[in-house]
């Protein structure tokens, strides 16, 4: 892998584009990232970097993974803002929710739990296995 992260945290409001949709669609284009360090983070992101998908609001949980399929290109539509392409992965197994990755000790470090606000989010390999288990465990 190319990127400097092993995988991407991606939030979606389930109401404005939630995982369903995605693996309704099989392929999206994912943009709305506004954040300086967000985008920064989707700029970073290449080819075949895994992602998993986060639905905040009242779900507050990794639910989903996907690929990105294209890495980062201007906005055909809007010259000023940057996308990626996203490829649908699978439905996690179980939701796992943000207090579960708050209590665990692999997410201390973990943007997801330091700067909340952030929409897309790098993962270690260490934390992507360690939340990948999570979801498989029951």
């Amino acid at each position: 892998m190319t990127s400097t992260a092993a995988a991407w945290l991606l939030k979606t409001e389930p109401s404005s584009y939630s995982f369903a949709d995605l693996a309704r669609d099989g392929r999206a284009r994912w943009d709305g990232v506004a954040n300086p360090v967000a985008l920064a983070n989707l700029r970073r992101a290449r080819l075949g970097d895994p992602c998993v998908l986060y639905h905040p609001g009242k779900e507050k949980a990794a639910v989903g993974t996907a690929t990105i399929a294209r890495a980062a290109y201007r906005h055909p539509d809007d010259a000023g803002d940057w996308v990626v392409d996203l490829e649908a992965g699978a439905a996690l197994a179980r939701p796992v929710t943000l207090a579960e990755l708050k209590a665990d000790p692999a997410f201390a470090a973990c943007p997801l739990v330091r700067q909340g606000r952030l929409s897309f989010v790098p993962l270690t390999r260490e934390e992507h296995a360690r939340l990948l288990a999570l979801a498989a465990s029951r």
